[in-house]
């Protein structure tokens, strides 16, 4: 065990940004490096299928740009199979993807899909990339995606983050307390354990006190607390956070 989990920044919304208005400002591989240079463990980026943020040129950019790993967010498509193997990075995070939704909702369903998922990851395996699979915190699906061969899995913490943004307290408790359960159990079957999704410096500390998760991937809170106080101080307050929760 690490003696923090890893913080992987999602620069995603940079490329939103510049995506509306068009050009090349602002530059989603600045950011990156400003991340790293900031002390992020690693850089997330979902290239969707449509494009609306993250683009191809990003991905090879980013690729050739960083020290730390890229973790490529992706659907379980073959276009995005066959650019994950061209880029080969560090990591590859299969995600549900619905055109319509304005961010990822939830958790992929892997025990209904188990045999595709089973197929699609192997050649990503085989090519050394680290597959994660992004689901809820549901027994069954982290049981779907160990027999598939997944080495991680990464629970999706929208719906504790969603509870305690509308006050729904009790909801809230409910949603981290299986969480802390299902970290447990992913641990507990041999799959690495990651967190993400809806993640502020309100929600963080008790997620990265799960002594089982090594890795906390936050993007878009980041990202629009560095429009008050800048992408390094807003990194480093988010770090020291996690430091103190682990502590």
């Amino acid at each position: 065990m690490t003696s923090r989990p890893r913080l992987g920044v999602n620069i995603d919304h940079v490329a939103t940004v510049r995506n509306a208005r068009g050009g090349d400002v602002p530059d989603p591989v600045r950011a990156a490096l400003l991340a790293e240079q900031a002390g992020a463990d690693g850089i997330t980026a979902h290239l969707r299928e449509d494009r609306r943020h993250i683009s191809d040129d990003d991905i090879e950019r980013l690729m050739a740009a960083l020290t730390v790993p890229l973790n490529f967010e992706m659907a379980a498509t073959d276009e995005m199979q066959k650019i994950a193997l061209r880029h080969k990075p560090h990591a590859v995070c299969i995600v549900p993807e619905k055109r319509e939704e304005r961010t990822t909702e939830g958790g992929l369903e892997v025990a209904r899909e188990e045999n595709r998922l089973a197929h699609y990851i192997a050649p990503l395996r085989e090519a050394g990339c680290r597959v994660s699979i992004f689901i809820a915190a549901d027994m069954r699906q982290i049981e779907a995606a160990h027999r598939i061969g997944a080495e991680v899995i990464e629970l999706h913490t929208g719906a504790y983050c969603d509870a305690h943004a509308e006050g729904r307290f009790d909801d809230r408790d409910r949603e981290l307390e299986a969480l802390r359960e299902m970290s447990a159990f992913a641990n507990s079957l041999g799959l690495e354990v990651h967190a993400g999704h809806g993640l502020t410096y309100d929600t963080v500390q008790p997620v990265a006190a799960f002594p089982e998760v090594m890795e906390l991937n936050i993007g878009h809170f980041l990202i629009g607390e560095a429009i008050f106080r800048g992408l390094t101080p807003a990194i480093h307050e988010m770090q020291r956070l996690i430091e103190e929760a682990r502590a």
